[in-house]
């Protein structure tokens, strides 16, 4: 199965795994750093929403709390893409080391958007 065939629940809930995988990584590194603590905290906490909320959606009681949740699930990926950038150009970690996890980040936003549009084009 090619990457683009990945469903966005699965893509999400691999994303969300990544996350913690990194989060732990960071934290191991960086040992008593207050600022690292509470950025890698922001990182963790978005990036496995992002597979809570698609999660969520899948039992939506209609579909604007569907499109809600799916909502829900793009600011968080935003957000998870925000923390990302900061900590690369904060040197917490190297570009290197996070770029497949920002490409991620970026392809589920494009997903996402697709969804919710789609879903808000048969609403009218």
């Amino acid at each position: 199965m090619g990457n683009n065939d990945v469903s966005i629940q699965e893509r999400s809930e691999n994303f969300a795994i990544r996350v913690i995988k990194a989060y732990t990584e960071i934290n191991r590194n960086n040992h008593y750093n207050d600022a690292v603590a509470v950025i890698s905290k922001q990182f963790l906490s978005s990036g496995t929403s992002v597979g809570a909320n698609v999660a969520e959606a899948i039992y939506a009681q209609s579909n604007k709390d569907f499109i809600s949740k799916y909502s829900i699930a793009l600011k968080e990926a935003s957000e998870s893409r925000y923390w990302i950038k900061i900590m690369i150009k904060s040197e917490i970690v190297s570009e290197n080391k996070m770029s497949l996890l920002l490409e991620e980040s970026e392809r589920i936003l494009k997903i996402l958007t697709t969804i919710i549009n789609k879903l808000k084009a048969k609403e009218k």
